[in-house]
């Protein structure tokens, strides 16, 4: 994760840190914030596609829907075969073969798609991996298996429960909110695609490697300066080494596309769009940022 915190001068951004114990990260922001609100962009699915939500979900809206699994524990198991998938089991498959498609997986749910409306492609960026499926590197099925289960669920049972963009409000809105209650979290799902094309940089070749990771980095620095926030020495020098050749160094630029996403947002130099479908804005959410 990056984390940002602003001061007089604007935002000061360090280099990136491991996120530790997902039971523990929110307290732990919530403590470095010191009174103040924390805004934590999620690079994982808040929502639910809407075809599930209208013929499976019982409750409200989505964020009801989290707190209710507390009591279903099944629903994380990953599915090995089509037939075992249902409603209370959506996620598949726990192991690759021949013949797997989203397709069939959306038949076996009953739903006509995967996706939701903010994962479709735009003109400018790819489209987003879809709840529920859970096989090879385009997937977020097993990041939203995880942060749901290990952070999400008992933080929203929890005595201070985290405020979910655009579930509860806007943006800014809920983090005006949290700041007048003496702090909190809002939590919103960003996208590293979606913020590239946000913040004006523009993709050269693939992040997943080094030497174009290095040759986007004059891009994110410049954002940096119209968006006044200061990188730490040790991150500058990061970026212009394209973060490492380890498969980590993905992770690493991603999150910092993602921190200055939630910072262009918090700051009104990026709208605070929510689409007015109710479906959108009860089940399926939106990435932060994104106009399209």
């Amino acid at each position: 994760m990056a984390v940002a915190c602003r001061d007089a001068r604007g935002w000061r951004l360090a280099l990136p840190e491991l996120v530790g114990d997902p039971a523990t990260l929110l307290a732990r922001l919530r403590a470095r914030a010191d009174g103040g609100a924390v805004a934590l962009g999620l690079d994982l699915p808040l929502g639910l596609p809407a075809g599930y939500a209208a013929r499976h979900a019982r409750e409200a809206d989505f964020v009801a829907f989290l707190r209710a699994l507390a009591d279903r524990p099944d629903f994380f198991r990953v599915c090995d075969t089509l037939e075992e998938v249902s409603p209370d089991r959506p996620f598949y498959p726990r192991v690759g073969r021949a013949g797997m498609t989203r397709a069939s997986h959306a038949a076996a749910l009953g739903i006509p798609a995967l996706g939701r409306a903010c994962d479709a492609a735009t003109g400018a960026r790819p489209a987003g991996a879809p709840l529920f499926w859970t096989l090879g590197a385009n997937q977020a099925g097993k990041s939203a298996l995880s942060a749901w289960r290990e952070m999400l669920i008992p933080a929203l049972l929890s005595p201070a429960p985290p405020r979910l963009w655009p579930f509860e409000g806007g943006f800014r809105a809920l983090l005006e909110s949290c700041g007048r209650a003496g702090g909190g979290v809002v939590l919103a799902e960003t996208y590293p695609a979606d913020a590239m094309v946000q913040l004006g940089v523009r993709r050269q070749g693939s992040k997943r490697r080094q030497q174009d990771r290095v040759a986007m980095a004059p891009a994110i620095c410049a954002a940096m300066r119209r968006l006044v926030v200061r990188p730490a020495r040790a991150l500058t020098a990061a970026l212009e080494d394209g973060f490492g050749p380890d498969l980590a160094g993905e992770d690493r630029f991603d999150c910092v596309l993602g921190v200055l996403c939630v910072i262009a947002v918090a700051d009104a130099a990026r709208p605070d769009h929510i689409p007015g479908d109710p479906a959108i804005r009860r089940w399926e959410g939106w990435v932060l940022g994104q106009g399209s």
